[in-house]
């Protein structure tokens, strides 16, 4: 595992897992979140992003977290190992909701120094629990397919589904 790509939902856990990753392996974490957003909730533009995500992605060893899709033309082919966290439905939906309540009750700044709201958690179409109820079908539908294609031979493909197989998987790394 030299260069790790963790994927799944939003709210799947795929940041905490590419750092714990990350740290038992000595390798760098590259949260594209971190990279997607400014300030204020602003996306990058594209044209930018894709540079950022080129250039973090060229290293020898990583572990990148994050599903954008407008990217993965890049980084996917540099990858040795794919790990999709395929969990369920109620699994991920309950940690979009604490989170969100864990996130806008303590103010943490986040990527860019962005902070989620109570409001924006809850009462806003932007919200990561109303992006979560959207996507969650579709991208794991979507991910089957990815993962079947021949453009990924060669790649070594993991699905972990729940937490168990989760904390099984780090314990043996």
């Amino acid at each position: 595992m030299k260069r790790v790509v963790i994927i799944g939902s939003s709210c799947s856990g795929k940041s905490t897992f590419a750092k714990q990753l990350a740290d038992k392996l000595a390798m760098a974490h590259i949260e594209l979140d971190q990279l997607h957003w400014l300030p204020d909730w602003v996306e990058r533009p594209d044209p930018e992003f894709r540079a950022l995500v080129d250039k973090a992605s060229a290293a020898e060893r990583w572990v990148i977290d994050g599903n954008y899709s407008v990217a993965r033309d890049i980084f996917w082919p540099r990858a040795t190992t794919i790990i999709w966290l395929n969990h369920s439905f109620p699994l991920v939906l309950y940690r979009a909701v604490t989170r969100s309540i864990h996130r806008s009750s303590t103010k943490k700044p986040l990527f860019a120094g962005n902070i989620e709201t109570f409001r924006h958690s809850f009462f806003s179409r932007e919200s990561i629990i109303f992006w979560v109820l959207k996507t969650f079908h579709t991208k794991r539908a979507r991910y089957v397919n990815l993962l079947a294609s021949d453009e990924l031979r060669g790649i070594n493909i993991i699905e972990l589904s729940g937490q168990k197989q989760v904390d099984a998987f780090l314990d043996n790394v």
